[in-house]
């Protein structure tokens, strides 16, 4: 009787396991300041047929008329709702790597990868200079 239940244990992780990556990344998600901890923009994430991700602010929280003030060409001075600031992530296993991600506060891209954690309910970004050892993640809420 120990064993089945053992087993049912284990067969019920690995669905839970599977369905958080059949559920993908795309969507709408919440992301959360790193300071204040108040939520501070929606980010909808678009999955690509090849599986690549990319991402778009649709809401600002505070400031909705803000703009990329610290952007360098093309983006400099453009409004960040409706800013592109994820882009080239793409499908490693239960992750995407090898994209990238604009913090529109600094004006500074970054090396980004991503990953559903939570059953899918989360999404973990980690920005990073170089190696991903030199950055930090946020994790952004699915809504």
């Amino acid at each position: 009787m120990k064993a089945l239940a053992k087993l049912a244990a284990v067969s019920a992780l690995a669905l839970a396991a599977q369905a958080a990556l059949a559920v993908g990344a795309g969507g709408t998600w919440k992301t959360i300041d790193d300071e204040t901890h108040q939520p501070k923009s929606l980010v909808e994430i678009s999955e690509a047929a090849n599986g690549e991700l990319s991402g778009k602010v649709v809401k600002l929280f505070n400031n909705p008329d803000a703009v990329c003030d610290k952007c360098d060409g093309a983006l400099k001075g453009k409004p960040i709702v409706g800013l592109t600031i994820m882009t080239g992530l793409k499908k490693d296993g239960d992750a995407w790597e090898n994209g990238k991600i604009l913090d529109p506060k600094s004006g500074k891209v970054y090396s980004a990868k991503a990953k559903l954690v939570e059953g899918g309910k989360k999404l973990e970004v980690r920005g990073f200079l170089g190696i991903s050892l030199l950055g930090r993640t946020q994790v952004w809420e699915r809504q």
